[in-house]
């Protein structure tokens, strides 16, 4: 049976710290860059979640040791080999960083993943390895299954690159470029969604000893040694945007333990975002950041591109806000977990809002509240966004909420920690007995033990 889960419904202020584990994009580049490294290197309070353990159990499949050490990781390097197969489950980061490291392997490695994995977009980076001396057989697809023909050494050199589908294909590129025979020289063919994510690419390999450069088109790395290094894995900025945003919600204050002086994580720019909803934020004496609510939530208008993972947590809020928002530049989100825009549209019109899909984003005007049953749509970030209207829409449940284990497995038991464990009665709804309940592309309202009205769109 799916797993449903009743969101804690909180109307009263919450009044909370919270502790995040590490950042799920850092801990990523961390464990492919200690993979190539030169020498063992420890990962100090990396994230432990799903994606993170696919990205391990990908390195070991290639012959390197990665070992738990309490909760640290040890990285020690091997000579890569296949035959192999990784399994990304439905990581991008698996799916996009490991193909140029199998590329160094010698042997086959096949790389496959859950069902939704075969839909997510990879034709710029199976080309651009292929234009760069490698042999890969995809079927004609540019998407997962496809096996990476190894031969323990990768050409390199120039190479045209196409990313305007996820930044990852660029840092999947520049990751392991430092061990091709030539280096690579990228250009870039577009745009770049998510860019914060490729500066924290270029940030890490530098941290390594890696020779990177920005030029007019793109990037130039050079070929060498990558440094063994252990390192202290910061908090997830991204995993703190639920948290932050019950502090709007509710009207309370929540503060996020050790929020890094300066961090390439595109979650730091909550600290921008959520005051133009009428947030105070401000630092604590001993690191945090401290977000407080006043009851009111403000409309949005803003390009999301280099923020594109907060785009869940931030529509929700404006599904409860006291005017319209306009979230744009958010089009690669289609090519996510899944289709966010579509996951969007039909969870916050299931809860009452009026949401109109754009090429690149979407409209959201909040309406009357509902109760509603949402569908994770194996999607941790859309489970996170059901909890942050929970706490203001009493009866929304959520199917599958264990799909939150893709980055933050005891997500639930620190919210209930965040609320002290309770939900808080609300007043009763306007629509008490009637749930609407969202999954795949339908929308079905239903009266307890009544028949259905079905819309689909």
């Amino acid at each position: 049976m799916t797993d449903v889960w009743s969101a804690p419904h909180h109307p009263a202020p919450v009044e909370a710290v919270v502790t995040l584990p590490g950042s799920k994009s850092l801990t990523a580049r961390a464990l492919v860059l200690a993979a190539l490294a030169d020498g063992p290197s420890r990962l100090v309070r990396p994230l432990r979640a799903r994606d993170t353990d696919l990205m391990a159990a990908g390195l070991r499949a290639l012959g390197v040791r990665v070992e738990d050490d309490g909760p640290d990781l040890r990285v020690s390097p091997g000579p890569l080999r296949g035959p192999a197969t990784v399994d990304a489950g439905l990581a991008g980061t698996v799916l996009r960083f490991l193909p140029p490291v199998a590329a160094l392997a010698d042997g086959e490695v096949t790389v496959d993943g859950d069902p939704r994995l075969r839909e997510r977009p990879n034709a710029g980076l199976i080309a651009a390895l292929r234009a760069l001396g490698v042999e890969v057989d995809d079927g004609g697809r540019g998407r997962a299954p496809f096996t990476v023909r190894g031969t323990g050494r990768v050409r390199g050199g120039a190479v045209t690159v196409d990313a305007s589908e996820s930044s990852q294909i660029v840092s999947g590129l520049l990751l392991a470029a430092a061990r091709f025979d030539e280096g690579v020289e990228l250009v870039l063919t577009g745009g770049v969604p998510s860019m914060p994510h490729v500066d924290m690419t270029v940030t890490t390999l530098r941290e390594h000893g890696v020779d990177v450069v920005a030029t007019d088109r793109g990037w130039r790395v050079s070929p060498g040694p990558i440094a063994p290094l252990d390192r202290v894995v910061e908090p997830d900025l991204s995993n703190a945007a639920p948290f932050l945003a019950a502090a709007l919600v509710t009207g309370g204050r929540v503060t996020v333990r050790d929020w890094p002086d300066a961090t390439t994580q595109p979650g730091a720019q909550l600290d921008r975002l959520l005051p133009e909803m009428g947030a105070a934020v401000s630092r604590t004496p001993d690191g945090g950041l401290q977000v407080t609510g006043t009851g009111a939530i403000g409309p949005l208008v803003a390009d999301l591109g280099e923020v594109g993972e907060l785009t869940p947590v931030l529509a929700a809020l404006c599904a409860l806000a006291d005017g319209p928002s306009r979230l744009t530049g958010i089009a690669h989100l289609r090519g996510h977990e899944t289709d966010r825009l579509q996951a969007l549209d039909e969870v916050l019109t299931a809860v009452g809002a009026r949401v109109r899909q754009l090429p690149d984003g979407l409209e959201i005007e909040p309406g009357p509240r509902r109760p509603a049953l949402l569908d994770s749509y194996a999607d941790h970030r859309m489970v996170m966004a059901a909890a942050v209207l929970g706490l203001a829409v009493d009866g929304v449940r959520v199917a599958d909420p264990g799909a939150v284990t893709k980055t933050l497995p005891d997500f639930r038991e620190r919210w209930a920690g965040m609320l002290d464990a309770h939900s808080t009665p609300g007043l009763a709804s306007p629509l008490a007995g009637r749930t609407a309940r969202v999954r795949g592309t339908a929308t079905e309202e239903r009266d307890e033990g009544g028949a259905g009205r079905g819309r689909t769109r």
